[in-house]
């Protein structure tokens, strides 16, 4: 790291540059250096953070009047030779048109209040899924929910595509690629080409399916890699079948359409067969897609490997499609709203096709709060606010984009990120971070314009450590913002009147990230957490402030009618009770938890680990660990009280419920 190249060096006294002319050179490269933490308390940035962002930052931009940083997209070399000195100029030119373009259009708002199940997609099994929730379960929940509940629209974590080989990554919120579908995600039985298999292969397909099909009935943890292994045996034999006219020609617009995002993605599947799932560990020659693209067009069996990657998201698309028709033609409002992850793998496709705008040496992630109070480090790399804003802000449009196809909604996690991102730089712990920011009319601008001219909702996530403007800015741009019962109090504590809560949100009672309601109430969100290292107050005084905030809830719910005073509800009753509470809120969209509604009590996701905790393998199962498929869901009484509570009407359980 240069330091000198900014007349200090790491130490107490910078070099000779005092704390104050540090931060003022901070501030003005955008760099937050100290920002209000979740309990109100001042925190200042480390010196040693702030001078190694500070480095990356005021690095040359690539010659040029910007276009040359727009071109980084492609991933081609981040800087050439005689790049000009670091002009602000092409970043502002960029984020200026950014900014004016966005102001057009405006995301979808609903006029009326809907709910909708929110869905860790993997852990919804069918007795036909092959030991994985997929893109028929999706459309079957969809089309049940909406003609015989009455739900609004279906909120599915993100589908970005993982790994071509095993292992394959468990988290969806780490992918390789936020441009594409993760093939595990298809249910090979419904791909046209399947029906034209000789018998031979569909025996082949059935024997690949059946030991996959009998986990569904087991509590096991999902297996992707056993689910991927004969997926994708069973989907190379389907790919072997001859296109007629119609489909070849629909195959050739998709490619046409999807442009050099397919091809590289394609190219990228290809190469980590051979080279591994990192292209940070390939040979020097496929560093870039340029190069990467000469070596699969000379190579014919990387050249058919890339074939087979670019078919697989043709399925993938046409499935999806599929989903968000059914979803309307059962009377769904909006369909299905998918999230889009903060950001992506350092060794990935989108790290390797946009490598000069990813910073290496850093990851995202979060300060400590309230329940990760070691703080969060997702590992992905952020993108480069300068080389972001001369490329006019395209590369985040073209990801909000993308994952509105089809779709009637998107959920952008962390949408804090839009307006400033928590670098930590490598080797340090997440409490070393510092924020630094982007343009946050150019970034918001895009996710706004992206969602109008799709017709859908954008909702952004914004829980956490956030700037009180944050949530304003984001409605007022028609971007709905999102409350979690468990985090909505007043100033003393006690839970948040539902008069006081946002309209302009989406309202659940929990998320992915922290345990379902019977994980609260039976206490095992503490137990898990002491065994896992991951409290810093002794456990006794963890217990007991989770005691007392269950018991103000208490209060609070007996108070508004929802529980009956003197007598101590069992989980059912309190998850059914606090969606009640949901509904009393002005909230235009309210989420209810699948994993709530059947009574599941494990959390599919503990930040701040990853081997420790078997995170996102968690099959749907209900209170007592029994798996719970599709076709169990409209028997299940607590479900329809659950949904009853926030639609506010009488739902009886189905026969044998």
């Amino acid at each position: 790291m240069d330091y000198e190249a900014f007349g200090h060096a790491p130490g107490a006294n910078h070099g000779g540059v005092t704390d104050a002319e540090l931060a003022a050179r901070a501030r003005n490269a955008g760099i937050v250096t100290e920002f209000d933490d979740w309990q109100g308390h001042r925190v200042e940035m480390p010196a040693e953070t702030l001078i190694a962002i500070l480095d990356v930052l005021g690095r040359p931009l690539p010659a040029g009047d910007g276009q040359s940083a727009a071109d980084q997209v492609t991933g081609e070399p981040a800087v050439r030779a005689g790049a000009a000195q670091a002009s602000a100029a092409p970043a502002a030119a960029g984020a200026a048109q950014a900014r004016e373009a966005s102001h057009a259009v405006l995301p979808l708002v609903p006029e009326t209040r809907q709910w909708g199940f929110t869905v860790q997609l993997y852990s919804l099994r069918s007795r036909e899924s092959w030991g994985h929730g997929d893109l028929r379960d999706l459309a079957e929940l969809a089309r049940w929910s909406a003609a015989e509940l009455g739900a609004g629209f279906v909120l599915v974590n993100p589908l970005h595509a993982a790994e071509p080989l095993p292992p394959v990554s468990t988290s969806p919120y780490l992918p390789m690629t936020r441009l594409f579908t993760s093939p595990l995600y298809l249910r090979v039985e419904d791909i046209p080409e399947y029906g034209a298999l000789p018998t031979a292969d569909k025996t082949t397909i059935d024997r690949l399916a059946a030991p996959l099909r009998a986990a569904n009935s087991t509590p096991d943890l999902i297996d992707r890699d056993a689910v991927w292994t004969a997926k994708r045996r069973a989907l190379e034999l389907v790919s072997k079948v001859p296109l007629s006219g119609a489909r070849q020609a629909d195959y050739d617009r998709f490619r046409t359409e999807r442009g050099r995002r397919l091809q590289q993605w394609s190219h990228w599947c290809a190469l980590a067969e051979r080279h591994g799932a990192d292209w940070r560990d390939w040979p020097a020659g496929l560093a870039s897609p340029g190069a990467a693209a000469r070596a699969v067009a000379a190579d014919r069996q990387l050249a058919a490997a890339a074939e087979f990657h670019a078919w697989l998201q043709w399925q993938a698309a046409q499935q999806l499609a599929a989903v968000q028709r059914a979803a309307k033609a059962a009377g769904m409002a909006n369909g299905v709203i998918h999230d889009l992850a903060v950001g992506v793998h350092p060794g990935g496709a989108d790290a390797w096709a946009m490598q000069g705008l990813l910073v290496p040496g850093f990851s995202v992630g979060a300060p400590p709060d309230g329940f990760n109070q070691l703080g969060q480090d997702w590992s992905q790399p952020p993108w480069h606010p300068r080389l972001l804003a001369a490329a006019h802000y395209r590369p985040l449009a073209d990801l909000f984009e993308a994952n509105l196809r089809d779709a009637g909604g998107i959920r952008v996690d962390h949408v804090m990120g839009l307006t400033r991102l928590w670098w930590i730089p490598a080797g340090q712990p997440p409490e070393r971070g510092a924020y630094v920011r982007y343009d946050h009319e150019a970034a918001v601008g895009a996710l706004a314009r992206a969602a109008g001219l799709a017709g859908a909702l954008s909702i952004g996530e914004d829980l956490g450590t956030i700037e009180r403007w944050v949530s304003a800015y984001l409605a007022s741009r028609g971007i709905l913002g999102t409350m979690m019962l468990w985090f909505a109090r007043a100033d003393d504590g006690t839970p948040l009147p539902p008069e006081r809560w946002r309209r302009a949100c989406m309202a659940t009672v929990g998320t992915h990230d922290v345990p379902p309601v019977s994980g609260f109430v039976t206490g095992e969100q503490v137990t898990v957490r002491a065994r896992l290292g991951l409290l810093k107050a002794p456990q006794e005084r963890e217990r007991a402030e989770s005691a007392a905030m269950l018991a103000r809830w208490q209060a609070a719910l007996e108070a508004d009618g929802l529980l009956t005073p003197g007598q101590q509800p069992d989980p059912a009753q309190f998850t059914v009770a606090l969606y009640g509470y949901l509904r009393k809120t002005p909230a235009l969209l309210l989420g209810v938890s699948l994993a709530d509604a059947v009574g599941d009590r494990r959390t599919q996701n503990i930040p701040g680990t990853s081997t420790e905790y078997p995170n996102w393998r968690i099959p749907l199962c209900d209170d007592q660990g029994k798996p719970v498929l599709l076709e169990d869901l409209p028997g299940i009484k607590l479900l329809r009280e659950v949904c009853a509570a926030v639609a506010g009407a009488s739902t009886a359980a189905a026969p044998g419920g």
